[in-house]
């Protein structure tokens, strides 16, 4: 269905017959359906206009899954409340790797939005908006509920919270680069969004604790994963299982 050089290519459907087998190999794809309204909104381009040094950097508008490299686990959030602290929606980190929960948009700060497609420099200031819910990756002055260090929640309606939805992407070159891991230090507090192994159970057993810690280290290094990576004037580009 997509091409690195030849971009989105619509299927027509036929009547086929499909063995039981076969039915259950194409659920992963139901999952991306969500996407394909972000997949129609660039411009064409051929495959010769796109570089490999293009397609380096993580975006403006890009919508991503990030790993957590220490504890192989990717940021999640789903509609699920924590039971103490702010009673705001909780964000986890799952090992599955096709989960749609698991799914964030890179945007701008309220008041000083990026262009879309614009590499993301290190040490500029973003949000992450949550894509089945709409709201924002946001912590606060909250004990999280297993670690007692800082809770990180989901925030907000359709992608408008507030100014503690803002982090730092912290990163050594010149801009985050998808293949290299970063820092995410809250704007507002100074912690550093991290995973130190806690898991829950009921209602959302074997998902880890996701929280803020004063200190970096291995604990709070993520790197991009699969997503569609947006280019200036270009159409999204898949990446990985997209």
């Amino acid at each position: 269905m997509f091409g690195r050089s030849g971009g989105l290519r619509m299927l027509w459907p036929r009547c086929v017959s499909l063995s039981p087998a076969s039915v259950l190999s194409l659920l992963p794809l139901l999952s991306l359906l969500p996407l394909l309204p972000l997949l129609l909104l660039g411009s064409r381009v051929s495959g010769s206009e796109a570089r490999d040094s293009d397609l380096s950097s993580v975006t403006c508008g890009s919508l991503v899954k990030l790993l957590n490299t220490r504890h192989n686990v990717r940021l999640h959030s789903h509609d699920v409340k924590y039971g103490s602290g702010s009673g705001q929606q909780s964000v986890t980190g799952v090992d599955a790797a096709d989960d749609a929960n698991s799914y964030w948009q890179i945007r701008g700060q309220p008041s000083r939005p990026c262009s879309r497609g614009a590499p993301i420099k290190c040490g500029q200031r973003v949000r992450f908006t949550h894509m089945k819910t709409g709201r924002n990756l946001h912590s606060h002055h909250f004990s999280s509920p297993l670690s007692n260090n800082q809770e990180v929640s989901a925030f907000g309606e359709r992608g408008e919270g507030d100014d503690l939805d803002v982090w730092t992407v912290q990163c050594d070159a010149d801009h985050w680069e998808r293949e290299d891991s970063v820092r995410l230090k809250h704007a507002g507090t100074d912690v550093f969004l991290s995973v130190t192994g806690e898991t829950y159970g009921h209602p959302i057993r074997g998902q880890r604790e996701v929280h803020g810690m004063s200190a970096p280290g291995a604990n709070g290094l993520w790197r991009t994963m699969e997503g569609v990576f947006i280019q200036p004037s270009a159409e999204p580009l898949p990446h990985d299982e997209l």
